[in-house]
């Protein structure tokens, strides 16, 4: 049986390197691989390309990064919530790709799968299609959109075993497993870390050959991004 846990997040993060491109998972600030992010911050990189769907609050997740300037350029798609963000992007100080929610989901696909490329209705006669090849399909028009290129991805799952089998929860599923195996090495951190052979085969979401290190993770927050409660009578 090939393991794939590491004891800790320091290990699994280990032949990072400033400058490098990183994929991570969560929407919002539901299934934010939040171990990573705190021990990239702490290792003080810089110049870092992120790919993630939004890029965090001003306090929690990609935020964190932000707050210290280690990013470079955020590739997302979504990046309502967070005002230092927007403070930076306006600034000039980071630079910034935005992407089309589903052609984001798709170019990680496509690295998953090893597809180079693939062409998409969506964007075009936009600024998104600009700079980009386009061609016609049935009296369709479509651009043509490249496959990720990241070094590392990081993801967040709520149990996985030592073979890196993965089951997501929920909403916090997300553009976890799209970004596993889309990058050279892909890191998985869990809640709940159990032997090989443990899991129930058909609920497994992501199989072990998609992930190189998993560890077991600590001291989620689990934020809720906007809570809202019916008032007391």
């Amino acid at each position: 049986m090939i393991r794939k846990t590491v004891s800790n997040v320091t290990e699994a993060l280990s032949g990072i390197q400033d400058n490098m491109t990183f994929m991570l998972g969560g929407f919002g600030l539901c299934g934010i691989p939040e171990n990573a992010i705190t021990k990239l911050v702490q290792l003080n990189l810089k110049g870092l390309t992120c790919i993630s769907n939004n890029a965090g609050v001003d306090d929690f997740g990609l935020g964190l990064l932000l707050q210290k300037k280690q990013i470079k350029k955020m590739v997302s798609s979504y990046v309502g919530e967070n005002d230092e963000f927007e403070r930076q992007m306006l600034s000039g100080e980071l630079d910034v790709e935005l992407i089309p929610q589903g052609t984001l989901a798709e170019r990680c696909k496509a690295a998953q799968g090893g597809f180079p490329a693939f062409y998409t209705p969506a964007g075009y006669g936009t600024e998104v299609a600009e700079g980009k090849e386009t061609r016609e399909f049935n009296g369709k028009m479509y651009v043509l959109e490249h496959a990720f290129e990241a070094d590392f991805a990081f993801v967040k799952a709520w149990k996985g075993d030592e073979a890196g089998n993965l089951i997501f929860k929920g909403t916090s599923r997300n553009f976890n497993p799209c970004m596993c195996g889309a990058a050279k090495i892909t890191v998985a951190e869990v809640e709940e870390l159990v032997p090989a052979g443990e899991l129930d085969p058909d609920q497994i979401h992501i199989p072990g050959i998609f992930v190189q290190r998993i560890f077991q993770g600590d001291k989620y927050e689990k934020r809720i991004e906007q809570r809202t409660v019916r008032k007391r009578e």
